[in-house]
């Protein structure tokens, strides 16, 4: 029997984009964004991000990095915890609408 090797890193051609999961954690962000009455542009100024790539970020065409999830959730004022409860809510609630 051959050994196969171990290759480190994602199998060729995966990636670890989860296109509902950015939209989950994007609607989470601008909720949460919106009853704080902060605008868009602010919030990205205060987590150190361009204004472009947080809208990316809110509207799921990026997925956030750990470093960024933590950035985003301390300019908004909330711990990263709320941060991703909100987003897990919003999953939910996707799925949810999605087997109805």
């Amino acid at each position: 029997m051959q050994k196969r090797t171990v290759q480190r890193g994602r199998p060729a051609g995966s990636t670890t984009f989860d296109a509902e999961l950015a939209q989950a954690f994007g609607a989470a962000v601008r909720a949460l964004r919106t009853e704080r009455s902060i605008a868009q542009e602010t919030l990205a100024n205060l987590a150190g991000i361009e204004r472009s790539h947080m809208g990316k970020v809110e509207r799921g065409e990026h997925q956030p990095t750990l470093s960024l999830i933590f950035k985003i959730a301390k300019a908004l004022d909330y711990s990263p915890a709320v941060l991703m409860a909100e987003a897990e809510k919003e999953l939910q609630e996707n799925n949810s609408s999605h087997h109805k």
